[in-house]
């Protein structure tokens, strides 16, 4: 598996001096390239720039980049010490507005330390870092399960479409959507992964073609608008694809041009399945009409990857995500198993059992 997000520790045996340590995902698939920070402007603007991106891998750089930048506080007491955490989660926060597991896995790294029975800064210090490792430990198991389950759904020779990047480059291993495939292989179930280019940014030709073959996955990579040709060829059987916010009601937000393939799934009556675990669930957002929508710089779509490809000065409207409802989605493959509709139900049961 790939190692996106890691703790790299500088003392062998010991958590501090440590720092936080991605893949720069901006390079791939020409370099493979790690990077080490425990710098907080760079930490956000590895999450800002897509350095990190994923749902999931962003709530687990984000818990141990806030645990990087922390270990350097002068604090002399805890409540300072909360002060400089609680400053530092703030920051981080805004780097990107969808993806809710940013801001849960900050908020349960603030809730660790300031329910903790410790006093000593040194000694909260080395639980923030440890609060993220087990973050990141918790989503590379909740990967793995949501793949155990996901693998009911599939069959020796089926064609599976995803869209974006829902693999271990987007997750702390295993990915989501990808984890059932990466299982198939395990397993010698033969698929074939038909991958979304995914405009404007490519995460599905740049990033999910590169660590499936890597794997030795049989992926094809397709452009965004061949999707419909594709289905009507028979070729696809499912359509699998991650989150990065589902509402209390069952909708989902993920990469723009998700919808799409939703609408397209449902007329070629092809199952459209969500994957993801119980932290990219916003029960606070009744619908997906709550869910903020980021909005990226125009030139990712006028010249993102330094060639001009419009007017240089034309309009763009360039929203990063858009909103599946819960009506186009057959099942939402979680850790615990496969939610059905209605979902506002079945979702509300499966957080009581984790809670």
């Amino acid at each position: 598996m790939i190692d996106t997000v890691r703790w790299k520790s500088d003392n062998a045996g010991k958590l501090m001096p440590g720092k936080l340590r991605i893949i720069d995902q901006t390079l791939l698939p020409e370099k493979l390239v790690y990077v080490e920070t425990d710098n907080l402007e760079q930490i956000y603007d590895s999450i800002k720039r897509l350095v990190v991106r994923g749902a999931p891998a962003i709530g687990c750089a984000a818990a141990l980049g806030l645990g990087a930048v922390c270990q350097h506080s002068n604090a002399k007491s805890k409540n300072e010490f909360i002060v400089d955490m609680n400053k530092a989660a703030d920051y981080l926060a805004k780097s990107r507005p969808t993806a809710v597991n940013l801001f849960w896995a900050l908020n349960r790294c603030i809730e660790k330390i300031k329910s903790t029975e410790l006093n000593d800064v040194f000694m909260l210090k080395d639980q923030l870092i440890q609060e993220g490792i087990n973050i990141l430990h918790e989503d590379i198991k909740m990967c793995r399960a949501i793949g155990g389950h996901g693998i009911e759904l599939i069959k020796a020779g089926y064609g599976i479409l995803t869209h974006c990047n829902a693999g271990a480059l987007a997750t702390g291993d295993y990915g989501t959507a990808l984890s059932t495939i990466y299982l198939a292989k395990e397993k010698n179930i033969d698929v074939t992964v038909y991958s979304d280019e995914t405009r404007p940014l490519l995460q599905g030709s740049r990033l999910t073609a590169w660590e499936l073959q890597r794997a030795g996955v049989n992926v094809i990579t397709i452009c965004d608008n061949m999707a419909a040709q594709v289905m009507s060829e028979g070729k696809i059987n499912i359509v699998i694809v991650g989150a990065d916010r589902i509402s209390a009601n069952g909708d989902a937000a993920n990469k723009i041009g998700t919808l799409g393939l939703a609408i397209l799934a449902k007329y070629h009556k092809i199952p459209f399945y969500v994957a993801a675990p119980h932290s990219t669930i916003d029960i606070e957002l009744k619908t997906g009409k709550e869910i903020p929508i980021e909005q990226r710089n125009a030139d990712e779509i006028r010249c993102g990857f330094g060639k001009l490809t419009a007017p240089a000065d034309v309009n763009v409207y360039n929203p990063a995500f858009d909103v599946t409802p819960n009506e186009l989605i057959d099942g939402i493959i979680t850790e615990q198993g496969i939610l059905k509709a209605p979902y506002k139900k079945s979702i509300k049961r499966f957080l009581d059992s984790i809670n």
